[in-house]
């Protein structure tokens, strides 16, 4: 373990909450209160709030979302005849409703139409009795309760012709039109909108329709541009999250059709489908109960009620969008799609993606910042134009007076002042960043489509951020490290190893009847037998599966040991104390009690074992010691060990009612046999864990297996190192754990690399101590009692293969392939976001300082500035949009692993930022005013006239701006490193952007002179532009030797509003 990687980060990281008081811009990254987000939003300067709120949630919707959730819950029927009546009348209702079709119904089913409704609607037990409980329906569904439907395709479509599929309406996608129409809602480009029409309607009016055009023509054209590119941009990422969307929907489920059990999306599901289901899973369509053992189901979700509700042939209704909560068993599917209340719920609330993440809101609290500044400047930028106009110091560029009071028509003047306040909106177009916070969402968008390719789909944008700063990952073994590929490698049967390990044939027929009468009972898997004679398949989770194989391979005949006996109870295996138990008769006097589970404390149940010759033997503290030295030599070799045992029962004490109650004897019992299952590291774990390390992200094992096992696989793995494998409490059981005090535990917390034989609580209960250490926690979990740490957690990380539905929904991001190299990728993507925004804060300030300070000096001293209303829209068009576009979409380097983890309360602009900023800024005003002030002299424009030698003059200044901004886009890819080329050509949409960008410079400059203003330069002019546009280059390669201090900056400032950790701090100062 590379050292210095359990190391508490610094108290900065501990504060969760935004206390009264505090910085309106910083909320907390998870489970933030509709105060603290109203605040900020109180606080923001915005000058379009429709799109500025966008992708921000909408607290009002929100509100209506649950008193509609509470209408619903309580007037449900009333609800759907309405929703069907106002389907009714639309063209498209079959694409969407999903009402059953009498004429066809009644030629293909034998079932009552009216009774299968009022069936699913109302929960009625007594038309149930009517069809003939759940075996007639399936009949009359003509479905059977073991095999389901048939696969074919041509049946599945007839079902959903008839019965509707399981989908719901949508909202429509909102058309490009709608981000065209917001983007034109900002206040300062109306004024400009306005400005022009004035203009052009007193232009063509004073000079006539040929000459008299162009200044509002042109004002007009770059308002249309900035409209249509900001659209097109905020339209293309509206398409990525409505993506993204569409695959979080997409549940995967297991669905029973022919027999075999396969894996269909949520939405195929049909009427008749048998569906299983098991702890964690959602019901996905309305249904009856065909079997369960202690199911319970939470409805919350559909009756707003938090109870658990139990689920047996008495009350066998089962509700869609409700999740199981305990148990398993299956449902015949009943109602789908909109003929059901989740459907009908879903259907009718609107769909609000919205979610404003911390980084988004400290970004509206720069942008408010700048933005004050910028109105400051436009105001007195425009107070003293218009002061020096009226007072005739404004000078034409032929030199003579602009304005003289009692000589100067009023159209004229009227047509000066106009093009004065026109120079101060758009300078407040330039000044006020309206994209910077939209900025979060591009990177966002961009960062979660290239995320789904590495197997992270994002389900709380938020998480992203979050975790760039994730100090530690609480990682589970099986699955996530592991293959979750199992198989049995090893086994004792009978008190001794059997040799091969599938081979029972030295032991007696008794020991193994027993053995396989466990294995087939005691199972939640289940083993088809194709009848062709093909390949038999096995399903199940891969523990149920490696253990289901391995009884194939000693002989066991799955369907005929099932038939052999019957289920009278079943206690599902609980991962508290880690095993699961059946009941069984036998025959009518003879009753079996198997038990499987974790082999060390199933051991300790036992109070006899089975021997070769199938005689019971007294479990003496030899035998248990040998028996035990077994399973540690299994668990040093990386094996899951899993014990069977029973015990038989007497008929006269198995209770006559109440089985559901029957509490099945847990000691006492006969250790049958004990098997070691393998469960290979995945490739590059130990690589991934290696680059965490480097990253000073220290992960930590948290698994429900024996400590032995554990260590082997934390060491293969090169989570422990070695020698440090024995010692505690590097190493601990959760059970030692739970029982400390809390002191204790936050004491040990930091040092904790493995925990084994933990339960869900004790994952809880880590998360929580490193958390008050001041450690930002990204925890995995695949179960359903995993929901309590994910929720807790910073970073949720569920499993999308093996973890269930309430994991999932309490997650915050799912890795999809269940592979840990994964979870480090998104560590990756996370710093890459905050990586990113920083990239373009660095480029949008320099803009911003180097244009304000341009033309507030220009404006001052001469009455005029250098950059007409077009060319600064043009300007805002480079920083802003394309600008986002070039910058935050960045893809992730290696370098930003050889990082420490991100502060949360780390400033946006760190002072590294700031000297590249004032270096460039400085840079740009100083040549640009000195040309502006002395051009004609340096450019030797003496010989041209007054007010020609002028436009060239400004259309360089204007070109040479626009070029430094171009060469700097390439500094601000990378502010810390001095090679800022260093894989320039993987970013192909920022080599297009810089493409377009300088191509329409050209253009506008060349070809489009009288409708921008601007005069043509000779080449050496044009050389001279780009000259200096390069010199930022070796500028900034020199400035990065300028140290930093190793306080921030904002620091010095009362008004700061971020805190950064001291750990980055010297981090930096040490850099520079």
């Amino acid at each position: 373990m590379a050292s210095g990687t359990g190391n508490s980060p610094p108290p900065a990281h501990e504060e969760e909450q935004v206390l009264e008081g505090e910085d309106a811009f910083e909320i907390p990254s998870k489970n933030a209160s509709h105060d603290h987000l109203r605040r900020w939003r109180q606080a923001a300067l915005v000058l379009n709030a429709s799109r500025r709120f966008r992708y921000t949630l909408d607290l009002e919707r929100e509100e209506e979302k649950e008193n509609l959730r509470r209408i619903i819950r309580s007037h449900a029927q009333v609800i759907r005849a309405v929703f069907l009546f106002k389907e009714a009348g639309q063209k498209n209702l079959g694409e969407y409703c999903t009402s059953i079709k009498d004429e066809t119904l009644s030629q293909r089913f034998s079932v009552d139409l009216k009774k299968l409704k009022m069936l699913n609607r109302d929960h009625d037990a007594v038309i149930f009795q009517e069809v003939g409980g759940v075996k007639g329906l399936s009949d009359l569904l003509k479905s059977d309760l073991d095999r389901g439907v048939s696969p074919d395709e041509n049946e599945l479509m007839r079902r959903r012709d008839i019965f509707g599929a399981n989908t719901y309406p949508r909202k429509e996608r909102r058309s490009i039109w709608h981000f065209v129409f917001e983007a034109c809602q900002d206040l300062t480009l109306v004024i400009l909108m306005v400005a022009a029409a004035i203009s052009l309607s007193l232009g063509m009016a004073t000079e006539g329709v040929k000459d008299g055009w162009y200044d509002g023509g042109s004002i007009f054209f770059a308002v249309f541009l900035v409209i249509f590119v900001t659209a097109t941009s905020d339209y293309r990422q509206s398409l990525q999250f409505q993506h993204l969307n569409e695959e979080k929907r997409n549940i995967q489920v297991e669905v029973i059709r022919g027999g075999k059990r396969l894996v269909a999306s949520i939405f195929d599901l049909v009427v008749g489908d048998v569906v299983p289901l098991k702890i964690g899973d959602q019901v996905p369509a309305d249904g009856i109960l065909i079997y369960g053992h202690f199911l319970a189901i939470d409805e919350s979700s559909m009756t707003g009620e938090s109870k658990i509700v139990n689920k047996d042939q008495r009350a066998p209704f089962l509700m869609s969008g409700c999740k199981v909560a305990d148990g398993y068993g299956s449902m015949l599917v009943t109602g789908v799609g909109i003929n059901t209340e989740w459907g009908m719920m879903m259907a009718n609330l609107s769909e609000d993606t919205g979610e404003e993440t911390p980084l988004q809101v400290r970004l509206n609290g720069v942008a408010n910042l700048i933005g004050i500044v910028g109105l400051s400047v436009a105001g007195a930028v425009l107070v003293v134009l218009w002061l020096r106009y009226f007072t005739g110091h404004t000078k034409n560029p032929d030199g003579t007076t602009q304005f003289l009071a009692g000589t100067t028509g009023v159209k004229q003047g009227f047509m000066g002042a106009i093009r004065i306040l026109t120079i101060a909106v758009t300078i407040v177009v330039v000044a006020v960043p309206e994209g910077l916070p939209l900025a979060v969402t591009l990177t966002l968008a961009y960062s979660m489509r290239k995320m789904m390719r590495d197997k992270a789909l994002v389900r709380r944008l938020s998480s992203c951020e979050t975790m760039g700063s994730a100090t530690t990952i609480c990682s589970d073994k099986t699955g996530t490290l592991t293959m979750n590929k199992m198989t049995v490698v090893e086994a004792y049967l009978g008190g001794k190893k059997m040799d091969p390990y599938d081979n029972a044939s030295t032991m007696c027929t008794s020991v193994t009847d027993l053995l396989i009468e466990g294995i087939a009972q005691n199972t939640t898997g289940t083993v088809f037998m194709a009848e062709d004679g093909g390949a038999t398949e096995v399903t199940g989770s891969p523990t149920e599966k490696a253990i289901l194989s391995w009884g194939l391979m000693i002989g066991m005949d799955f369907k005929d040991v099932r038939s052999k006996s019957s289920v009278l109870h079943v206690l599902p295996f609980n991962s508290e104390k880690k095993r699961g138990g059946v009941a069984l008769q036998v025959s009518d006097t003879e009753f079996h009690i198997h038990w499987k589970g974790a082999a060390e404390l199933l051991l300790a149940s036992c109070r006899s074992w089975l021997s070769t010759d199938g005689s019971v033997q007294p479990m003496n503290s030899i035998k248990h010691s040998e028996f035990k030295k077994s399973i540690d030599d299994m668990a040093v070799s990386s094996l899951r060990c899993v014990a069977f045992a029973y015990c038989p029962w007497e008929s006269k004490m198995v209770p006559t009612e109440s089985l559901d109650k029957w509490k099945l004897p847990e000691d006492d019992l006969t250790l049958i046999g004990v098997v070691g299952i393998k469960d290979p590291c995945r490739p590059g774990v130990r690589n991934a864990v290696q680059l965490c390390n480097t990253a000073g992200v220290k992960v930590r094992m948290v698994t429900g297996d024996n400590v032995g096992t554990a260590k082997a696989i934390a060491v293969e793995c090169g989570i422990l190192d070695a020698k440090d494998a024995a010692s505690e409490p590097n190493v601990i059981e959760g059970k030692v754990f739970r029982e400390m005090s809390e002191t204790a535990q936050e004491d040990i917390a930091d040092k904790i690399t493995v925990m084994g034989r933990s339960s869900p609580n004790d994952k809880l209960l880590l998360v929580q101590c490193l958390k008050r250490k001041g450690h930002v926690v990204a925890v995995t979990g695949d179960g359903t009692n995993d929901a309590p740490a994910l929720h807790e957690a910073d970073i949720g990380l569920s499993m999308g293969i093996s973890g269930t539905e309430v994991a999932k929904e309490s997650s915050d991001i799912i890795i999809l392939d269940d592979d840990f190299t994964s979870v480090v990728k998104v560590v990756r993507w996370g710093r890459s976001v905050y990586a990113n925004i920083q990239k373009f804060i660095q480029f949008q300030l320099t803009v911003n300082v180097a244009a304000l300070v341009i033309n507030v000096v220009a404006a001052v001293s001469s009455g005029d500035i250098p950059l007409n209303a077009v060319e600064l829209l043009w300007v805002n068009l480079i920083m802003d949009t394309l600008g986002a576009l070039a910058l935050a979409t960045e893809p992730p380097t290696d370098n930003l692993m050889k990082r420490r983890p991100v502060g949360r309360r780390e400033p946006l602009v760190t002072n590294v930022m700031w000297r590249n900023l004032f270096i460039q800024a400085l840079y740009q005003i100083a040549v640009l005013l000195i040309f502006n002030f002395d051009g004609k002299r340096i450019l030797r424009l003496q010989n041209e006239s007054w007010e020609h030698a002028g436009k060239i003059k400004n259309t360089f200044v204007f070109n040479a701006f626009v070029f430094c901004q171009i060469f700097n886009e390439f500094n601000a890819r990378k502010p810390e490193e001095k090679n800022v080329f260093k894989g320039v050509t993987n970013n192909q949409l920022f080599m297009a952007i810089v493409g377009a960008t300088t191509v329409l410079q050209i253009l506008m400059i060349e070809f489009l002179g009288k409708f921008f203003d601007t005069a043509k330069l000779n080449w050496r002019l044009w050389l001279l532009s780009v000259a200096i546009g390069a010199v930022s280059w070796p500028l900034a390669y020199l400035g990065k030797f300028v140290p930093v201090p190793v306080r921030p900056l904002q620091s010095y400032f009362k008004h700061c509003s971020c805190r950064r950790g001291p750990h980055r701090d010297e981090e930096q100062g040490g850099k520079s």
